[in-house]
């Protein structure tokens, strides 16, 4: 059976390791895309669509690591 193109937000936040309500805000502000189908409005997120985010956010963290290097100090073993 081929994988669903829309993604329920339980499923989204069950791929993503995040709470439902991390994810609704995610969709809510427009960070992750989504859309509103059927009578109740519900959300659903493309599968391609959370893979590009996905994507996204590894070249975020990327930059960020690039730009804020670990200092020696920062290196303290428990």
């Amino acid at each position: 059976m081929a994988a669903e193109r829309f993604l329920q937000l339980t499923d989204v936040a069950e791929i993503l390791n995040i709470s439902s309500s991390q994810t609704y805000a995610l969709v809510r502000s427009g960070e992750l895309p989504a859309i509103k189908i059927g009578g109740r409005g519900q959300w659903r997120v493309e599968r391609s669509v959370l893979e590009e985010y996905i994507q996204r956010c590894y070249h975020q963290t990327r930059a960020f690591v690039a730009a804020h290097p670990v200092r020696d100090e920062e290196l303290v073993e428990d």
